[in-house]
């Protein structure tokens, strides 16, 4: 299907692995000009070597920023180019019990989870605005709704993309501009698959097992009783960011395996 992104500009941030890389190879397959984000330059080199290497023809750039300062993010935004789709994909978590997280870290966790994309729209959307063409996406989690006790602060600025999304969507009314979240479930980046080997090793059971385990013992409400793959949650994304999804915005578009439950 062709998802007419050939003259699109996309910048994905946190997006030198994970669904974030991913999202950025099923855009620069459709042929659009695509920017990534990591935090430290080496990263972002890397990952940008990697591109090239899958896409030669490829436009690909990359720039580093590190959310958690304001001043890194100014940084950024000026090296920008027009920018026709934002995904606000960068996120960081700590799993701790709510009774030892320092504020420092909830205040780390909302500056880098929730402002990083709160700022880039304030300073896009209205470039996008004027152009009465672009789409911003911002990446949320099933943890905010289904909130684990040791992810309490990563799950509260899941919760609150949110609403900074569908507020922003509606500030669209009547144009070709939309604003739409998605929502991943259990997705095997390279986070969990080093969790699936380590409890593996420490328990001397296949990573399959400790997989199926996960899915048994944790997180029970899943329909699909497997991790979703980086590209299947990237699919998502990418067909969002389409000018074929023009009739979807202010929605919270579930890609979690039905863990969330309900019938919307």
């Amino acid at each position: 299907m062709d998802l007419k992104l050939n003259n699109k500009t996309v910048f994905i941030t946190g997006s030198t692995g994970g669904i974030g890389f991913a999202t950025a190879k099923l855009f620069l397959q459709e042929g659009a000009t695509v920017f990534i984000n990591g935090r430290y330059q080496h990263s972002v080199d890397k990952a940008v070597e990697k591109l090239v290497t899958q896409f030669p023809k490829g436009n690909i750039c990359g720039i580093p920023a590190d959310f958690s300062k304001k001043e890194s993010v100014s940084a950024l935004i000026k090296q920008l180019p027009t920018i026709d789709i934002l995904i606000n994909n960068v996120g960081i978590y700590k799993g701790t019990s709510f009774y030892e997280m320092p504020d420092e870290e909830w205040t780390e966790q909302f500056e880098v989870n929730v402002m990083s994309g709160v700022r880039l729209s304030r300073q896009l959307l209205p470039k996008m605005m004027d152009k009465n063409w672009g789409r911003i996406i911002f990446i949320s989690s099933e943890c905010a709704t289904l909130v684990p006790e040791d992810l309490i602060a990563y799950s509260m600025t899941k919760t609150a993309m949110l609403a900074v999304s569908r507020g922003l969507a509606q500030m669209t009314k009547g144009t070709n501009v939309t604003v739409n979240t998605v929502i991943p479930g259990s997705t095997l980046s390279e986070g969990a698959e080093k969790f699936l080997s380590d409890v593996a090793e420490k328990e001397s059971k296949s990573t399959a097992q400790v997989e199926a385990e996960f899915f048994t013992n944790v997180r029970t409400s899943s329909l699909l009783q497997r991790f979703a793959s980086v590209e299947e949650v990237a699919n998502t994304i990418v067909y969002l960011s389409s000018p074929l999804a023009a009739a979807t915005n202010g929605a919270a578009i579930k890609v979690d395996g039905g863990s969330m439950g309900g019938i919307l």
